[in-house]
């Protein structure tokens, strides 16, 4: 089955029950978050345990600069970023106290993966209230 996030236009409409969740989720979140991997994470010769993001630490100019890097590649304007992918992993890699390119959370299994991009837009979700 192709991924949803890849095939959907930027401009799709937002599923209500998937936004009802994301805010409840939202509500209980915390500013930092640390993210041990179910095993080891290799990526260019390194070895992970665990990945520490401190999203309190990110400023407007990142998230301009994700809308920019998403543009300069052609993969659209963010609508709703909250519920954009692209979006939410390239603000978690600039969250993560790890220097890590935001390419290597497409390596990691999709259990990590989903973890902490719910997380990113867990914190997204509750900075807007």
């Amino acid at each position: 089955m192709a991924n949803p996030d890849v095939n959907t236009p930027a401009n799709a409409p937002i599923d209500e029950k998937e936004l009802e969740i994301a805010q409840e989720e939202a509500k209980q979140g915390k500013d930092t978050f640390v993210h041990k991997f179910k095993k080891p994470f290799e990526y260019n010769g390194h070895k992970y345990e665990q990945f520490e993001f401190d999203f309190s630490s990110l400023t407007g100019g990142d998230s301009l600069a994700v809308e920019e890097e998403l543009q300069r590649e052609g993969k659209g304007v963010v609508v709703v970023a909250a519920f954009n992918s692209e979006y939410l992993i390239r603000i978690a890699a600039r969250a993560c106290t790890e220097p890590i390119s935001y390419d290597a959370f497409k390596f990691m299994s999709l259990f990590d993966y989903n973890r902490i991009r719910d997380r990113a837009r867990s914190f997204l979700l509750r900075s807007e209230q």
